[in-house]
C-alpha cells in the first residue's frame, strides 16, 4: 500500500546545505545545483567557505555553507532567507539560524547531536533549537550516519571513508524532496571515481539510501515541486563566475588571433581562473604558475611584449604586490589584463568572503599618474563578456585593463547561455604594419593608441620600458615631455569612452530615488528595486560595469532624480570616485562590510526609509 504524497508546487525556494569543511557540503550544493539548472530552472548560488583552512571539526568557526535560490522565473540572488536547512551537526545549525526563514524546515542528522559537539558548538542547554527561537519550524531528525553505516556495512570500506559519504545521504534526501532525478549525479560519480570500485559503489549506495529514506519519510515532509522556467532557445551551461572569466579571456584570444598566455600565484578566490586556463592547453594557452605574485605580472608584461593576450589574475592582497609592474605596464603602453577577484581586507582580511573595497587600489594604487582601464562584473555569467571587453579594450587601445570580480561572483553560479563565436565583435590588435613609418609612441590621432611592434618583425626594432620616454623611443628627462606623455597616457584612457556603451536604467529617467551600485551587487539592487517599482515607488537603478571612463551619459542619468543612494560593499569607495568625477550631485550612501552579499530585505528597508523622509 503507497503512502500518498503531498505535493507543494513553489514558484522559487532558497536551500542551504551546513557542516564541517570536512563534510562535502560544497560539492552537495554543487551537483544539486547542476542538477536543477538541467532540469530547466534559473539558479543562483552562494558557497560560503570556512575563513580558515581547518578549523576545529564540529565548531562554529570551522563550518562551510553552500546556498541555492531556484525557481520557475528569473533568480537574480541566492536568496535572502533559506526555506531549507539541511544541517551536518549542531555547529551548522548555530551558524546558520540567522539564515533561516521564519517557519523554514531544517534536516539535521541527529547522530550528530552529542552532548560533546553541542559544547564545541558551545550551545549552553541540551535543546539547541529553543536556544536559538527555532521553536516554530519544523525540524526532521535524520539518523544520517548510522543510515550510511547501515547501508554500506557489507563494503571493505574504512570507517573514514564511510564518514565522508554522509554527504551523498543528504543529497539524496533532498533530491526525493524537490523532486530532482538522479542521473546525473550518478553520471558524476561515475567519472569521478570510476578507477575506484569501493569509493563509487559506496557512494553511488549512499546516495540511493538517503533518496529511498526520504520517500518512506514522505508522512512527515511534503513534497515540493518547482517547475523549469521559461528560457531562450540555445545551449546552456552552470557556470561560476572563475569559469566564465576565463573561457571570456579564450574567447577574446579566437576572436583576436592571438596566443593567450596567463603568469598567476595562486590566491583565494581567484585561483580557479588560472586552473581553467591551464587546463586548456589544447586551445593553445600557455600558463605559468609563478613563484609570486609579482613575478606573476612581470611574466605576463613580458608574453605581452612578445605578442601575446597577456593575462595575470590575482586578489586584493596580490594587486598590491602587482602594482610596480602595472605601473610599468602603463608607462610601457602594453596590452595587459589584469582579473582581481575581490575579497575582505585589508592585509589578508577575510580569504574566503566577498566585498568591494579593492576599487579606490584598483583606480590609484601605483605611484605616479598611472591611469588603467576599470571594468567590472555583475553576474556570474556575465563575467564572460566582461573579460572578453577587457581583453578588446586592452590590444585595440594598446592599454593595461584591470577587470573587478568578486569571491561572490567567482564561487557563485547561474545559468549560462554559451554564445557562438560568430555572435561576438571582432577584435583588431595594433599590430604595427610599416616600418618606415613606425615609431614606438606614435598615435592614432582620435584613441591615441600606439601600434604594438614584437620581437621577431624585421624592420620595427625599438625600446620602451619603465623609464620615461620620447616618442621615438628614446629615454627622455625633459621636463615638457613628461608632462605631455602624462597627459597623453590620460586622455588615452579617457577616449575608451568611445567603447563604453551608455548607462542605462532600471525604470524610468526621473523619478524620487536613484539606487547606484557597481559590480557584483546587481542581483540584490535589482531585484530590490523591481519589488519597489512593483509597489508603485518611483525608484530607479543605475548599475555601472565601466567604471574609468565612467559612462558618456552618466551625469544626464543622475540628474533626474531628487536623491541618489550609492550602494557598495565597503565603505564609499565608488562613492567617493562619483564625488570626485561628478561633483554637481549630492550623494547618499548605503555601506555594508560584513563578508556578505547585501540582502534585499534591508535594501528596501533603507530605500524606502530614504523615500518617507
Amino acid at each position: 500500500m503507497s503512502i500518498e504524497t503531498k505535493v507543494i508546487e513553489l514558484e522559487e525556494v532558497s536551500i542551504r546545505f551546513s557542516g564541517d569543511s570536512g563534510d562535502g557540503m560544497q560539492l552537495t550544493g554543487t551537483l544539486f545545483s547542476d542538477t536543477t539548472a538541467l532540469l530547466g530552472n534559473d539558479i543562483s548560488t552562494f558557497p560560503d567557505y570556512p575563513a580558515e583552512i581547518r578549523a576545529p571539526q564540529g565548531t562554529v568557526a570551522g563550518v562551510s555553507g553552500f546556498q541555492i535560490q531556484f525557481g520557475t522565473k528569473k533568480i537574480s540572488t541566492p536568496g535572502d532567507l533559506a526555506h531549507v536547512l539541511v544541517a551536518m551537526n549542531p555547529a551548522a545549525v548555530k551558524a546558520n539560524a540567522r539564515f533561516m526563514m521564519p517557519g523554514g524546515t531544517i534536516f539535521f542528522d541527529s547522530d550528530s547531536f552529542t552532548q560533546k559537539n553541542l559544547e564545541k558548538a558551545k550551545f549552553s542547554t541540551e535543546d539547541p533549537f529553543a536556544e536559538l527561537n527555532l521553536i516554530d519550524y519544523i525540524k526532521v531528525p535524520v539518523p544520517i550516519t548510522q543510515l550510511t553505516r547501515e547501508a554500506l556495512k557489507d563494503l571493505e570500506i574504512d570507517n573514514k571513508s564511510i564518514l565522508r559519504s554522509k554527504n551523498m545521504f543528504a543529497l539524496g534526501l533532498i533530491c526525493w524532496v524537490f523532486s530532482r532525478p538522479l542521473d546525473y549525479i550518478e553520471k558524476y560519480i561515475a567519472k569521478k571515481f570510476g578507477k575506484k570500485e569501493l569509493v563509487l559503489e559506496a557512494n553511488r549506495r549512499v546516495l540511493h539510501a538517503g533518496y529511498n529514506y526520504a520517500h518512506n519519510l514522505q508522512h512527515m515532509t511534503p513534497r515540493y515541486v518547482v517547475h523549469p522556467a521559461p528560457i531562450a532557445k540555445g545551449t546552456y551551461r552552470n557556470i561560476n563566475g572563475n569559469y566564465a572569466t576565463a573561457w571570456g579571456l579564450l574567447a577574446a584570444a579566437e576572436k583576436s588571433g592571438l596566443e593567450l598566455f596567463i603568469g598567476s600565484y595562486p590566491i583565494t578566490p581567484a585561483t580557479e581562473v588560472l586552473q581553467a586556463l591551464s587546463e586548456r592547453k589544447d586551445l593553445g594557452v600557455k600558463s605559468f604558475q609563478a613563484e609570486d605574485e609579482i613575478a606573476g605580472i612581470c611574466t605576463a608584461i613580458g608574453a605581452a611584449f612578445a605578442g601575446n593576450l597577456a593575462v595575470t589574475s590575482t586578489s586584493g592582497p596580490g594587486f598590491a604586490l602587482k602594482s610596480e609592474a602595472l605601473g610599468l605596464g602603463v608607462m610601457a603602453e602594453l596590452p595587459l589584463v589584469v582579473v582581481n577577484v575581490q575579497r575582505g581586507g585589508p592585509s589578508t582580511g577575510l580569504p574566503t568572503k566577498t566585498e568591494q573595497s579593492d576599487l579606490m587600489q584598483t583606480l590609484y594604487g601605483r605611484n605616479g599618474e598611472s591611469p588603467v582601464v576599470v571594468v567590472a562584473a555583475s553576474t556570474p555569467s556575465d563575467c564572460f563578456h566582461y573579460a572578453f571587453v577587457a581583453a578588446k579594450i586592452a590590444v585595440e587601445r594598446m592599454v593595461p585593463v584591470v577587470l573587478l570580480t568578486d569571491g561572490f561572483l567567482g564561487n557563485g553560479t547561474e545559468p549560462w547561455r554559451i554564445p557562438a563565436m560568430s555572435d561576438l565583435p571582432t577584435i583588431t590588435p595594433r599590430i604595427a604594419k610599416d616600418p618606415s613609418l613606425f615609431k614606438p609612441y606614435n598615435r592614432d590621432p582620435e584613441t591615441l593608441a600606439r601600434e604594438w611592434a614584437f620581437p621577431g618583425m624585421a624592420g620595427f626594432q625599438h625600446r620602451i620600458g619603465g623609464l620615461e620616454k620620447d616618442k621615438g623611443g628614446n629615454v627622455s628627462h625633459d621636463p615638457m615631455n613628461h608632462q605631455i606623455m602624462c597627459e597623453v597616457r590620460r586622455d588615452k584612457v579617457d577616449a575608451v569612452v568611445d567603447m563604453v556603451p551608455p548607462l542605462e536604467l532600471v525604470g524610468e529617467q526621473r523619478g524620487d530615488l536613484l539606487v547606484v551600485g557597481w559590480g557584483g551587487t546587481l542581483g540584490h539592487l535589482d531585484t530590490a528595486v523591481r519589488e519597489l517599482q512593483a509597489d508603485g515607488k518611483k525608484v530607479s537603478l543605475a548599475h555601472f560595469n565601466y567604471i574609468k571612463p565612467l559612462p558618456s551619459n552618466t551625469a544626464e542619468v543622475l540628474s533626474g532624480f531628487k536623491k541618489i543612494v550609492v550602494c557598495e560593499l565597503n565603505l564609499g569607495q565608488f562613492v567617493g570616485y562619483l564625488r570626485d568625477k561628478m561633483p554637481d550631485f549630492k550623494y547618499l550612501q548605503y555601506n555594508k562590510v560584513q563578508g556578505l552579499p547585501f540582502t534585499i530585505h534591508e535594501l528596501s528597508a533603507h530605500f524606502i526609509k530614504l523615500m518617507e523622509e
